[in-house]
């Protein structure tokens, strides 16, 4: 192939390096910022010094599909001839091409079926910084073919940012790859910082600085948004603003409306667009960039069983790189929609996907590699063990998996190149209601921003209606491709149509079947055992089941959210989970006592239960010591002795330790051994209302120690007017509260526990008033009685108050004998 003469970009002064890098090395690494021309002018150049095929991997469709439109051009072709493209559901290339545009996941594919990569001389891997799920992976499998089938297959890898050394580790194994730098010709970008204001929406402030921005500096404005739905939002706050049109750039466009977006026009233009805008496509006419700061990630629950989507920070590094895209053909001003203090709290770089994202798909694609767990590969970060064994779980169930290898269900699941869960229901779906109309539900399962709304029913009879070309189309291709992969199969079968969304919604997710909680009530519990929440006005209110296709939390709520279901029944649910069926005798704690019963569940969802007459006696005391230890101690009898007795020892075991044993609740409850002899005959509430704990409690007496514990923490304390007064062990130290007239005549405050601690004594008037308190008798005496005598007598005057306590004898009623 003749190279044609290229356009003075950066990267055409390192081609010749990057092709020898990679004659010798065999791999390379070439770090590049975004507008330098590697993804157009190195694969012709790659090209043009072999007679083999380049593959380039991106990412994601549309920069696929423009660069390969780019390279097109620049050879005087139409796509599909010298250069094509192969993406999801479209592919313009003929025996003549030969350099092929391909997304990640799609060669990730086509490497399974060919590990050899027949014909292909280079793999050019493109925006590995983005760290992509399927580009981590395609990363791995290539280096393993590498390894083994194609020693000879040449990979370079392409990085906007310098922090390649890990990259070059990988690719080079047993000595670095060599890294070749290109150097951006930009423009200085002037940064500026556009908070939000008071009760403003985060649409309503990009569209604000959007406006600031055209007022303020002349070009088109390039405005990064987190998703679809804030492009859409924000068009409609700007759209009608004169001389400018506004456009949207994302993946789920059309093919015409992405070429729009990527062509300069004649009036000024705002390119309202997602991540797909950062690094690997170049907008011509942008001089201004409005970061909205968010972008949109995946994220798995494993816990709940919610998969999704979240809005986070952008990282320092990719505001950087879109700040940069202000500088590509002049000076140029970014406006950055946060506070510039806020600036140095991002994280550093992107989090990888492999470390956050649900795992299910990958874990098939490793099983059909030939290792399931990943080892043995070559990873920049490996797959997470417990997301990783969540995946194979999943496809197990799905029977994808048996005894952790693929089954040939599982070859024909990832032949079709849709989520396992997808693959699935698109399957059995078809043999339930035909290939047509499973196909239907499938493709809003693979793009559920095609409904309008929550019921999805009602938003799939709205698609039938109008037939949109993107869900129409996609329809189509599914339904080609399951003619294909299930030629010979058995005839679909016409049952349960009426309900078609919510079987293969339930075919997909069958944990996520869905019962409601109570009557009336919005909330729903899923067979997976996570609680949902219907939103007001989705038309599903009245459902007593729903086939949930999406649910998410938001931090620090308690239930999930529904955002797409369909009305689903008992029936529908047991027809398609009967792996998460189950019937079993249970004998268990619940409302204050023991219930047994034989149930039958769909999950965490009760679907029947019936009393069991005579259950077994092993599970009638595990459920009755499940109750002591949900309800307390305070189910037994606790009597007034019993009370004392428990606060005695635990003041000796706090005070003296070994051997006293130790009597609070958790200790008493994890060794319920003091208990055995009752619980053993225990079998309701009622049984353990009638257990005298004090008279378990006296087991745990240490033995001879337990001989000296009424000298060591007596219940009561003899004190010089005759009388016994109760010790409240409740405090530390223990309180007693006696008349004060009672202790006359003692000159020492009493001890406990062998001398080690003295109790607090609460000195009370003849009407059981407190009057004084102290652990210092003598003191107390001399000092502070003086003030309390003035006062009691005052008080009492029936009563002999002395000077002197400790010279006269106590006693109870008046003494009027005393000296006053």
């Amino acid at each position: 192939m003749m190279l044609p003469e290229l356009p003075d970009l950066p990267v055409r002064e390192v081609l010749g390096a990057v092709t020898s890098a990679l004659t010798g090395a065999g791999a390379a690494v070439l770090v590049a910022p975004p507008g330098t021309g590697k993804t157009t002018l190195v694969p012709l150049a790659l090209a043009a010094g072999t007679s083999g095929k380049i593959l380039v991997a991106e990412p994601r469709r549309l920069a696929a599909r423009a660069a390969a439109a780019r390279m097109a051009s620049l050879l005087g072709e139409p796509v599909g001839e010298t250069v094509g493209y192969s993406v999801r559901g479209d592919r313009r290339a003929g025996p003549r091409t030969r350099v092929e545009v391909v997304t990640s996941g799609l060669l990730v594919r086509r490497l399974q079926g060919d590990p050899e990569l027949a014909g292909v001389d280079a793999v050019m891997l493109d925006e590995c910084h983005e760290r992509h799920l399927d580009a981590d992976l395609l990363l791995a499998l290539l280096l393993d073919a590498r390894g083994g089938l194609r020693p000879d297959l040449r990979v370079l890898a392409t990085s906007a940012t310098v922090a390649a050394d890990r990259l070059a580790a990988l690719l080079g194994g047993t000595a670095p790859a060599p890294v070749v730098e290109a150097h951006a010709r930009t423009y200085p970008v002037e940064i500026a910082y556009s908070p939000v204001l008071p009760r403003e929406r985060f649409e309503a402030q990009v569209a604000r600085t959007v406006r600031t921005a055209l007022a303020e500096f002349a070009g088109d404005v390039l405005v990064f948004l987190p998703g679809a739905a804030e492009i859409r939002r924000v068009a409609s706050i700007v759209d009608g603003l004169g001389g400018v049109d506004v456009l949207p750039l994302h993946g789920r466009l059309p093919a015409a409306a992405q070429d729009a977006a990527l062509r300069a026009g004649a009036r000024r233009r705002v390119i309202l667009s997602t991540a797909v805008a950062e690094s690997s496509l170049t907008v011509p006419g942008v001089r201004i960039v409005v970061d909205g700061g968010l972008a949109r990630v995946p994220r798995v629950d494993h816990r709940r069983g919610l998969t999704g989507l979240a809005t986070v920070r952008v990282s320092a590094a990719v505001a950087e790189q879109r700040a940069g895209r202000a500088g590509r053909e002049g000076p140029g001003r970014a406006w950055r929609c946060w506070p510039e203090n806020e600036h140095a709290t991002l994280p550093a770089y992107p989090e990888p996907e492999i470390r956050t994202a649900d795992l299910t798909r990958l874990a098939l694609e490793l099983a059909c590699w030939g290792t399931a767990d990943g080892s043995g590969l070559s990873w920049w970060d490996p797959p997470p063990t417990g997301a990783l064994t969540v995946g194979r779980d999943v496809l197990t169930a799905l029977g994808a998996l048996e005894n952790g290898e693929v089954t040939a269900r599982g070859r024909r699941m990832a032949a079709l190149g849709l989520h396992p869960r997808h693959a699935r229901a698109l399957l059995d779906g078809a043999a339930e209601i035909g290939a047509r109309a499973a196909a239907e539900v499938v493709a809003i399962l693979d793009d559920d921003t095609l409904l309008p709304a929550t019921d999805l029913a009602a938003g799939l009879r709205t698609l039938r209606a109008d037939r949109p070309d993107r869900w129409r189309r996609e329809v189509q291709r599914l339904t080609r491709m399951l003619d294909r992969a299930e030629s010979g199969q058995s005839p679909a079968r016409d049952t349960h149509t009426a309900g078609d969304p919510s079987l293969i919604v339930a075919l997909a997710y069958p944990e996520r079947l869905a019962r409601r909680r109570a009557s009336g009530s919005a909330s729903y519990l899923m067979a997976g055992g996570t609680a949902v929440t219907l939103p007001p006005g989705s038309g599903l209110g009245d459902a007593e089941w729903l086939a949930v296709a999406v649910a998410d939390r938001d931090p620090g709520r308690a239930e999930g959210r529904i955002r797409s279901a369909a009305t689903a029944d008992e029936e529908l649910a047991r027809h398609a989970a009967p792996a998460l069926l189950s019937t079993a005798d249970e004998v268990e704690w619940a409302d204050g006592d023991v219930v047994a019963r034989r149930v039958t569940r769909l999950g965490a969802i009760l679907l029947s239960g019936k009393p069991l007459q005579r259950p077994p006696a092993e599970s009638l005391a595990l459920a009755v010591r499940s109750g002591l230890r949900s309800e307390g101690l305070g189910l037994l009898h606790w009597s007034e002795d019993a009370v004392s007795l428990r606060h005695r020892l635990d003041f000796l075991h706090r005070t003296l330790g070994a051997p006293w044993p130790a009597v609070d609740d958790e200790t008493l409850l994890d060794d319920n051994t003091w208990l055995a002899t009752e619980l053993a005959t225990a079998r309701r509430r009622a049984d353990l209302e009638r257990i005298d704990a004090g008279h378990a409690l006296r087991r745990l007496l240490p033995w001879p120690a337990a001989a000296r514990l009424d000298e060591l923490a007596p219940e009561r304390l003899e004190v010089p007017s005759g009388s016994r007064i109760r010790l409240d062990y409740t405090t530390d130290p223990p309180v007693l509260a006696v008349k004060v007239q009672e202790i006359f005549g003692w000159t020492e405050t009493p001890r406990l526990a062998d001398g080690r601690t003295t109790p607090v004594l609460h000195l009370l008037s003849p009407a059981q008033r407190p009057v004084a308190v102290t652990a210092d008798l003598p003191s107390f005496w001399r000092t502070g009685w003086p003030q309390v005598r003035a006062d009691l007598r005052g008080r009492y005057p029936k009563h002999a108050w002395p000077e002197d306590p400790t010279t006269v004898p106590a006693h109870r009623g008046t003494a009027r004998n005393a000296r006053r």
